[in-house]
């Protein structure tokens, strides 16, 4: 799960999926004491890991792109450059939806009510679909 976070970011030439999931795994060893155990393992991890490399794109100053992978239609690059432009935390929203995460465990990771990540994720996918569709 950390590798498939970390891979979906390129934050550059001199930045490789390594140094991301090194850099998750820092974060995660810094964070372990601050683990409470109210959620599932897997959903600490995934917003320890989504926080970290929206962080280093942050101070990166760049937008992160995903690359299609291999074998998917040209239309795939455009969905995924559309939910990379999806501003946060609904781009993180829609992430862990398409890995197939509750929205309970979701409002974990963000933060958010469950109310909440339900409207949102609604909201962001009519607009990813209009967006889509007008391209």
């Amino acid at each position: 799960m950390i590798w498939r976070v970390c891979s979906s970011y390129r934050l550059g030439a001199a930045w490789t999926t390594e140094d991301d999931f090194h850099e998750v795994l820092c974060d995660l060893w810094r964070g372990f004491g601050t683990f409470d155990r109210r959620s599932f393992e897997s959903t600490w991890v995934y917003r320890i890991a989504t926080n970290t490399m929206n962080s280093l794109a942050r101070k990166m100053g760049n937008q992160p792109t995903a690359p299609p992978p291999v074998g998917h239609d040209p239309g795939y690059r455009d969905l995924v450059e559309l939910i990379e432009a999806t501003p946060e935390p609904d781009r993180t929203i829609i992430k862990a939806h398409s890995q197939g995460y509750g929205y309970m465990e979701i409002a974990k990771i963000t933060g958010l009510s469950i109310a909440a990540v339900s409207m949102r994720l609604t909201r962001a996918l009519r607009k990813l679909c209009k967006l889509y569709n007008q391209k």
